[in-house]
């Protein structure tokens, strides 16, 4: 309507101009081209759908990396995927004003790969943004993602189409350009509003192909429905099995997956297993599997989630390294990443060289001290290929905003102390100058879980005796 209202004006003029004798005019005239207003009328809604929904998009840290999210209520509930805070219990979040927030991951369903993140200290309304319909989505209609691609550039617009409705599966596919980290971000119309939560791209290559993934808005809706009517949970009870006994000894145990065992709600099979552990216990819990993505979850005694993986011991294969929070019976899901997915697996449960007992201190009630060891780097101790420098490794348990002190000293060998993030990403490092006997950090953790320390020699020729310390401070 508006070109042909525009177009019909400049003709109007130009008639007017020469029944008048305006020639000159005419010339002067500036020429108003059907795809100059095109353009101009794209720009337009390109811009408005911007200033309307980049308000409420998010930037969100977790432990398995960045990602981005939806404010879809003004008191802070994030709209994200599942897949972007994936074993985590909180999580950094920043708004577009560069405001940060703690999140709490308040629930996550693997299928649909979706979660739901509630701010802590939210005093004002915060901007939202509304959720479309399914029903209205028609191939070719525009469409528009604002995320957070690659961790690094958060409030990005990318443009394209509707390309194709996956009925079946509930998605859209787009050519919006979506890279790693849009992943949780909004799938936007032209007024501004949610059709679906990016997802996935379809690569053959670590970056965008055309080909862009997004959860549709009725299955959305949904499961907000579900969320806040108490049926999806982040850290529910397991469910009732009857648990085969794992021994914390190495032996590996062999099983199968098949369509006769018991499913989670996302429809994959499952097994459990129990062990007892102890408070301050390092743990390490393998499945290895030739035919299924392994996926593991532990619970505790009081059946609060306190770890899984994904492909933690490299390939599909998963491993849960942690420290043990308390004392009890721990219980096990082995699992598949897939829905559907069966076949042959072992999984075996040992307790690693991390293993830390109560310290004198501690015993006498100082909670401040979270991992003490006194240790001995030698034949016993790991080989790091690539300066052939002996190391030794070790966990803890920390907090989002804990700080802690880290001290590693020795009087036989020159200390170097390393420190990862539950991403296992390093956060920090000390090479144990200028005093060849004392590397030391002090940090603010920035997420909640299993923090790693290495204790290793500054070169080669290091070994002897050390002590460990891990303190909160803060």
């Amino acid at each position: 309507m508006k070109k042909g209202i525009q177009k019909g004006f400049v003709n109007f003029l130009a008639s007017s101009l020469v029944l008048s004798g305006g020639i000159s005019a005419i010339a002067t005239l500036p020429f108003v081209s059907n795809t100059a207003v095109q353009a101009q009328s794209d720009e337009d809604t390109n811009i408005r759908v911007y200033k309307l929904a980049s308000p409420a998009v998010v930037s969100i840290q977790s432990q398995q990396g960045s990602g981005s999210g939806s404010i879809v209520d003004a008191k802070g509930l994030i709209l994200t995927n599942w897949h972007v805070v994936r074993g985590a219990t909180t999580v950094n979040v920043t708004l577009n004003d560069k405001r940060q927030f703690r999140g709490v991951v308040i629930a996550s369903s693997r299928n649909p790969d979706l979660a739901m993140i509630r701010l802590e200290g939210v005093t004002e309304n915060l901007p939202t943004i509304q959720i479309a319909t399914s029903s209205g989505i028609q191939v070719g209609q525009r469409a528009f993602a604002i995320g957070n691609p690659f961790g690094r550039f958060a409030g990005t617009l990318t443009t394209g189409i509707i390309s194709r409705v996956d009925s079946d599966r509930k998605l859209l596919q787009t050519d919006a350009a979506l890279n790693p980290g849009n992943s949780g971000g909004p799938l936007l119309n032209g007024r501004g509003e949610l059709v679906g939560v990016n997802t996935a791209i379809f690569t053959t290559s670590s970056t965008n192909s055309g080909i862009g993934l997004a959860i549709e808005a009725d299955t959305v809706r949904q499961f907000i429905t579900s969320v806040l009517q108490g049926t999806i949970a982040n850290n529910s009870t397991p469910l009732n099995t009857t648990p085969s006994i794992l021994t914390l000894d190495g032996k590996a145990l062999s099983s199968t997956l098949s369509s006769s065992d018991k499913t989670l709600p996302d429809g994959s099979y499952y097994k459990t297993y129990q062990f007892q552990g102890q408070a301050g216990q390092s743990v390490v819990i393998e499945m290895h599997s030739k035919v299924i993505d392994s996926y593991l979850v532990l619970f505790d005694a009081s059946g609060r989630k306190v770890a899984e993986d994904d492909d933690g011991a490299g390939g599909k294969d998963a491993r849960i390294a942690i420290t043990l929070p308390s004392t009890g019976i721990y219980t096990l899901y082995a699992n598949s990443y897939e829905v559907g997915e069966s076949g042959s697996y072992t999984i075996s449960g040992s307790l690693s060289n991390n293993f830390t007992a109560q310290s004198t201190s501690q015993s006498k009630g100082d909670r401040r001290i979270l991992l003490q060891k006194n240790g001995v780097l030698g034949t016993e101790s790991h080989v790091f290929a690539r300066d052939g420098s002996l190391f030794d490794t070790f966990s803890f348990n920390g907090q989002a905003g804990q700080v802690v002190q880290i001290e590693l000293i020795s009087s036989d060998f020159h200390p170097y102390l390393v420190l990862f993030a539950p991403n296992s990403k390093v956060l920090q490092e000390n090479n144990g100058l200028p005093s060849r006997t004392n590397a030391s950090m002090t940090i603010e953790l920035p997420f909640t879980g299993t923090y790693r320390t290495i204790v290793n020699a500054y070169d080669r020729t290091g070994k002897g005796s050390y002590k460990l310390t891990v303190k909160s401070v803060k």
